[in-house]
């Protein structure tokens, strides 16, 4: 009677057994679940899945199988798909009047009024212009347009216009295995290589083991030396989120073929700009977090420095104390960029941003002077003109 919804949990990599199968079945010859769909769905759930990681597939394979068969009750209106009604509350404006709102005019003018909001507000609002609500022109809330706002209650962005963003954010980390299939990449770091012996002696030394052994009338005297590496070491700062989710592709690609040219190769991810945490893994990004400064001790001035990101955020990020769109920050980016490129004698920034574009956003500017102008475009080229810079 239930062999194609066994089948469907096996499919889905659901263990579940002949003998998990037949138990199912007594417990319903005994009446545990009789005529409910809610009793089956926990008489099935109990007796099938084994294992809590398979809770969330069970439930999809269930609703799959047995799709339609309790009918839905209430107003038919409440079973319209969530982000259906949140498309049509999105607020759609002509160029026009996006030019005819205006800001609230400065960071510290944006903080004090949200405080204000958030003490008078008593309920939700949609559509308007002052209150936290969604789809209007409020500075604050979700799925609408303002020139500079805090972004509420809405999982990514739509017109990057947001200064801080009030919600618990997820990144991905880039994905180190990715085949690069031109090696463009590849080939344009590999200029720079300082090689060096360093180590154990765990190499044959060919040449001077045949001197050895000439010089010792025939007897073998073999000659090792440590193996030949290179010796140049990496410290890799690579933004994550928002923005550069446009430019993963290729941020991933980079990331692949710098862990196979260097073996000194560390790296950390920030978002936007670096501040006074670091982190090592998005998925577990609260425990992996590393102070900035800790960072700073740990690798010396010799390590090469290089930052990957499009610099595409507000201004106020970079130089205003509690500018930073995630949480507050103590000190403004400027700071911490200083104290990057002070400690490190060799350091760039690539950029996934078109060179041509850079002009026209004030915080690439910003970033190009606050890295004095050692800033690459993300190609070929720029990377070739980045391990010049690198190597000098």
């Amino acid at each position: 009677m239930l062999a194609h919804f066994i089948l469907a949990l096996r499919a889905a990599g659901i263990p579940a057994s002949i003998t998990e199968y037949l138990t199912l079945l007594r417990g319903m010859k005994q009446g545990v679940a009789e005529y409910s769909v809610d009793d089956f769905y926990h008489l099935s759930r109990a007796t099938l899945v084994k294992d809590e990681r398979h809770l969330d597939r069970f439930d999809r394979v269930f609703g799959e199988v047995f799709k339609g068969l309790e009918p839905p009750e209430g107003d038919p209106v409440r079973q319209i798909p969530e982000e259906w009604l949140r498309k049509l509350a999105e607020k759609l404006l002509t160029e026009e009047e996006r030019k005819a709102i205006e800001a609230l005019g400065g960071f510290d003018a944006l903080m004090e009024t949200l405080r204000q909001r958030l003490r008078e507000q008593k309920g939700r609002h949609q559509g308007g212009s002052k209150w936290i609500g969604t789809a209007g022109t409020s500075p604050f809330g979700a799925y609408g347009y303002n020139p500079e706002g805090v972004r509420i209650g809405q999982e990514e962005s739509r017109n990057r216009r947001a200064v801080k963003v009030w919600d618990k954010r997820e990144f991905r980390d880039l994905d180190g295995d990715i085949e690069i299939g031109t090696r463009n990449m590849k080939l344009a770091l590999r200029r720079l290589r300082r090689f060096a012996r360093q180590g154990a002696a765990t190499e044959l030394d060919l040449p001077d083991t045949i001197r050895a052994t000439a010089n010792n009338a025939g007897s073998l005297d073999l000659k090792l030396v440590p193996e030949r590496r290179n010796a140049v070491k990496v410290l890799l700062l690579l933004d994550i989120g928002g923005s550069m989710d446009d430019h993963v592709r290729l941020c991933s690609e980079l990331f692949s073929a710098v862990r196979s040219e260097f073996k000194h190769l560390e790296h950390y991810y920030f978002h936007n700009c670096p501040y006074e945490r670091l982190w090592k893994d998005n998925r577990r990004r609260r425990d992996t977090e590393v102070p900035t400064w800790q960072v700073l001790r740990t690798y010396g001035p010799d390590w090469k420095l290089i930052l990957v990101g499009d610099a595409s955020m507000s201004p106020y990020e970079i130089r205003e104390p509690g500018g930073s769109v995630e949480h507050w920050n103590e000190e403004p980016g400027t700071v911490w960029m200083r104290r990057l490129t002070d400690h490190f004698r060799r350091s760039a920034w690539l950029n996934p941003v078109q060179e041509g574009m850079w002009d026209f956003t004030m915080s690439i500017r910003m970033m190009q002077t606050l890295m004095e102008e050692r800033m690459f475009p993300l190609t070929v080229d720029g990377i070739e003109a980045m391990t010049r810079e690198l190597s000098r």
